[in-house]
């Protein structure tokens, strides 16, 4: 039985997220893991598709992220859809949750990578919801870049 690769550098998108989603601001934070988690990231099975990003208790934590359970984990395996603590300081997280009170607001994780020092982080962003013409709109312009790329 082979090992599976454990990758330093993890980059992992929601290439969702942009479809749905006009991105305002964006936002890098730590995250709260156990360390079957960061073992499981490290693999690179982790999926952002459904995640969204809540205030309880005037803190932030992300939702409906799955990390599929560590592989060589025992009994201290994690659940792979826990609710997990976002860090940002203070400052950021009032920005946040004023920003939150406008109509059709919402937040989500874009993006999730391994930092120089070892850290797991995501990236998250304020967005507001597409319509759907102007989802047609992005498939547009992405078939023009495409074409403009074979020529």
């Amino acid at each position: 039985m082979g090992k599976e690769k454990i990758e330093k550098s993890i980059n992992i998108k929601n290439k969702r997220a942009s479809f749905e989603y006009f991105f305002l601001e964006t936002y890098t934070a730590g995250i709260m893991l156990m360390g079957t988690e960061i073992k499981s990231i490290r693999q690179g099975k982790v999926n952002l598709t459904d995640a969204y990003c809540v205030f309880l208790n005037e803190e932030l934590f992300i939702r409906q992220m799955n990390i599929s359970k560590y592989s060589e984990g025992t009994h201290y395996n994690h659940e792979p859809l826990r609710d997990r603590k976002l860090l940002l300081t203070k400052r950021e997280l009032g920005k946040l949750q004023n920003k939150l009170k406008d109509q059709g607001l919402t937040m989500v994780p874009t993006r999730m990578y391994i930092s120089d020092r070892g850290f797991a982080k995501v990236e998250i962003a304020l967005a507001k919801g597409k319509k759907l013409y102007d989802k047609r709109e992005t498939i547009k312009e992405k078939d023009v870049k495409r074409n403009m790329e074979r020529e």
